[in-house]
């Protein structure tokens, strides 16, 4: 291979690129964490050319040979990066080369780095979706044994953050158990598409060389093939759906840890983070801050970010491959790095916290969650719900005007304010008696969220522990 004055890729330049251009075009700052899969495609290939008798056998042999040589470089840490040979493809190559002599030339043969690129992402996607989905199921497993040991504690359920009813907090956990099953199923569908095989397209036609692509996929375990050249390099569809699983991820992390913010504070006071999950302050030295959760809350927008990033970059291109592509992988390993960070985070930070019972049953001693119910059970004695939501509405803000709760009010004031029912009806308005009248499938009830957990452990039993597929 030629040696870069500017005729790396052949007579075509006769002057040396500029240093601020090289340096700019350069990608193997970032682009190295793709080797190993560079080099695993490089293998496959080699192997089909040979397979073909596009090249011969002992040549071949000799190719794979030099790239387990590289490979083992990589991994004990001696290789050296050179930025002047611009991405991880050229340095491998050329270190072949300087391995295996003029030989190692061959294997660029009937490929080009489009369609080379594009198998390495292809690759390294389908293996961090992968990644991603075992440490979901590992939140999920934290998730369902905190509810497990915490089913009987009773929390006010809210909305617009304002007290609505009583809810199990089992019930209140489970519900990001199914938010993280759709995200996985998300990842799964990003997977399907990372999960086809384009080598062969070229630089945008195909080839000359009478290649098999079947047998490179299979080599690879791709599932599927690219059928259009032009598409197999220039689609970035499973990159862009990759980040928006991984975006919802971080959006639904956030939520998470907004409200174990919320439940951390003094105000709440609900839980407490173990002493590993919270840092302090420089200066207050009483304080014990959810940094943790905060962040994660807070990165959430950098994942955002670089889903809008490479949808900008696609917009507006224009087939087949063109150098804008570059910009799809800062963005991507950035994104997987924060979405698996909180996710290994989170699941510790879960499965360590305190639940302060006594101070959550305090917390349900004066509030007006049960007022649903009230107007429930007048519904049920013949009212109309409308009529009896106005009914309840008035008792509230009776007893708001004298600093009363609903089960304070003595026969004397029920009667005058609600004589549709009979007294004994307030004695049914405890937050246990309010869980439980939700037994029905999807329910707060106790036998409703037995069930909602056996599905949610059958789901994990179903699937094995993670890694183990």
């Amino acid at each position: 291979m030629a040696t870069r004055g500017n005729a790396m890729w052949g007579g075509r330049f006769s002057t040396k690129p500029h240093e601020l251009v090289e340096a700019f075009n350069a990608s193997v700052h970032f682009d190295r964490r793709l080797a190993m899969h560079d080099i695993a495609g490089s293998i496959a290939h080699v192997r089909m050319l040979a397979r073909q008798n596009i090249i011969p056998q002992e040549e071949a042999l000799q190719i794979v040979d030099g790239l387990l040589r590289v490979r083992a470089e990589i991994e004990a840490g001696d290789f050296v990066w050179r930025s002047n040979l611009e991405d991880v493809h050229m340095n491998i190559e050329q270190r072949l080369t300087e391995l295996v002599g003029t030989v190692g030339g061959k294997l660029h043969t009937a490929r080009s780095r489009n369609d080379q690129v594009a198998l390495d992402m292809h690759l390294f996607v389908r293996e961090e979706v992968a990644i991603v989905a075992e440490l979901v199921q590992r939140l999920q497993e934290s998730i369902v044994d905190c509810a497990e040991r915490h089913r009987d504690v009773i929390i006010p359920g809210f909305t617009h953050l304002q007290r609505a009813q009583p809810v199990l907090f089992a019930h209140h956990l489970l519900a990001y158990f199914w938010m993280l099953e759709r995200d996985r199923g998300r990842l799964a569908d990003a997977g399907k598409r990372a999960d086809m095989m384009p080598l062969g397209a070229g630089a945008i036609a195909g080839t000359t060389f009478a290649i098999d692509r079947a047998f490179v996929a299979d080599e690879l375990s791709f599932g599927a093939l690219y059928e259009n050249s032009m598409d197999a390099v220039s689609d970035r569809d499973y990159v862009i759906e990759t980040l928006g699983a991984l975006s919802v991820i971080a959006m639904h992390l956030s939520r998470f840890a907004e409200e174990i913010i919320i439940w951390n504070t003094a105000e709440f006071g609900w839980i407490e983070l173990d002493d590993a999950f919270a840092t302090g302050s420089s200066m207050m030295p009483q304080k014990k801050n959810p940094d943790v959760a905060e962040l994660v809350r807070g990165k959430a927008g950098r994942v955002f970010g670089h889903l809008q990033a490479i949808l900008t970059t696609c917009k507006g291109l224009p087939l087949a491959y063109n150098k804008d592509l570059q910009e799809d992988k800062e963005g991507l390993f950035d994104a997987l790095d924060t979405v698996k960070a909180g996710l290994a985070l989170f699941a510790p930070m879960i499965a360590t916290m305190t639940v302060r019972r006594d101070v959550i049953a305090r917390s349900m001693e004066r509030d007006f969650s049960a007022a649903t119910d009230l107007a429930d059970d007048l519904a049920r004695r013949g009212l109309p719900f409308r009529e009896a939501h106005g009914i309840v509405g008035a008792i509230v803000a009776y007893c708001v005007n004298q600093g009363k709760t609903l089960t304070e009010l003595t026969q004397e004031e029920w009667r005058t304010l609600c004589p549709a029912a009979p007294y004994e009806t307030l004695e049914r308005l405890t937050p246990q008696g309010c869980v439980e009248a939700r037994a029905h499938r999807g329910g707060t009830a106790p036998s409703a969220v037995a069930e909602q957990l056996q599905m949610a452990r059958s789901i994990l039993s179903d699937r094995g522990a993670p890694g183990a597929r």
